[in-house]
């Protein structure tokens, strides 16, 4: 019996660590979207890794610091992003990965997009903060008009 009470509490340790997991990856993903909305640089700065990959739907890649420039000049402004879908798995120790699909809706100097997107995003713990690592997309095509 003692063995089993120490199994259910160790279960119940494990499950609220994945909560909370789950809930500061959430968190940090809200404060990209507020970043990439606002084109503060400062924002942009805290949440993007270092490292960052961002490959749009178009074929563009973007680093942090050519990311942050678009953002911040206003050349790409993301209006709004309405998930459709968003799933998040943990296979490995500080790296998340997010999937899922997303409607968006974007300015550029030739109007406004409004894609629906399919996506893999990662997020990797860095100093103790969840970093927005890479993003790759794919345009979905709409559903057949009848």
């Amino acid at each position: 019996m003692k063995i089993l009470l120490t199994l259910l509490c160790l279960f119940t340790v494990v499950l609220h660590a994945d909560d909370a997991q789950l809930a500061a990856v959430q968190a940090a993903d809200a404060a990209r979207l507020a970043a990439m909305k606002s084109g503060e640089r400062s924002q942009l700065e805290a949440i993007f890794s270092d490292e960052l990959r961002y490959s749009h739907s178009s074929g563009v890649v973007d680093t942090k610091a050519s990311f942050i420039d678009v953002l911040t000049k206003g050349t790409t402004k993301y209006l709004s992003v309405d998930y459709e879908e968003r799933d998040f798995s943990f296979p490995a120790p500080g790296i998340a990965l997010m999937t899922g699909r997303a409607k968006f809706k974007i300015g550029t100097p030739n109007g406004e997009l409004d894609p629906t997107l399919a996506f893999l995003a990662v997020w990797r713990l860095e100093d103790g903060h969840w970093r927005f690592l890479a993003w790759q997309s794919c345009k979905l095509t709409p559903p057949a008009s009848k």
